[in-house]
């Protein structure tokens, strides 16, 4: 696939719903609302994918972060956010993190075809170059905004502002 596909669907486009979109215009309240039947909040949901985009660009940059030993590692553990301070702080790291990943996917095919050094055996079974990483970093993103998607919508607030699906 091409750098122009990644870069679109790491932002949300065609398929995927924009993950900026689904979270702008959400207050603190609804995002640390719980929704019966769904494990986690919308900012738990925010947090964990600017956890998981953090882990693999200080991967990308030659860090070796520690890989945790649960993905509930991955998760806040208390009702997230507290406020709408952290909600503005939570938005503003995953669009930072977001926009970092786009940066890199337009990398020379020389960068992208280059290998990250595996932090985990699960790393090991699979690709490690900078491209797969960020494949891998659009599927976990798309998933997870997804369910964004659908925790607005049993709380009846969607479509987002800036639009989206509906039917």
């Amino acid at each position: 696939m091409s750098q122009r596909a990644l870069t679109e669907l790491l932002r949300g486009t065609g398929a995927h719903a924009d993950p900026l979109a689904c979270v702008e215009d959400l207050s603190a309240e609804l995002a640390a609302r719980p929704v019966p039947g769904f494990p986690h909040s919308i900012g738990q949901l925010v947090f964990h994918l600017s956890y998981w985009m953090n882990y693999d660009l200080r991967r990308a940059r030659g860090e070796r972060p520690k890989y945790p030993e649960h993905n509930d590692e991955s998760f806040p553990t208390k009702p997230t956010p507290a406020d709408a301070a952290e909600w503005d702080r939570l938005r503003r790291d995953f669009s930072w993190f977001l926009n970092e990943h786009a940066v890199l996917a337009k990398s020379s095919r020389a960068d992208l075809d280059r290998e990250v050094e595996p932090m985990h055996e699960d790393h090991k079974k699979r690709a490690n170059t900078l491209e797969a990483i960020l494949w891998q970093t659009v599927g976990h993103n798309s998933y997870h905004v997804g369910q964004i998607v659908m925790l607005r919508q049993a709380l009846g607030v969607w479509p987002p502002k800036a639009g989206g699906d509906t039917w």
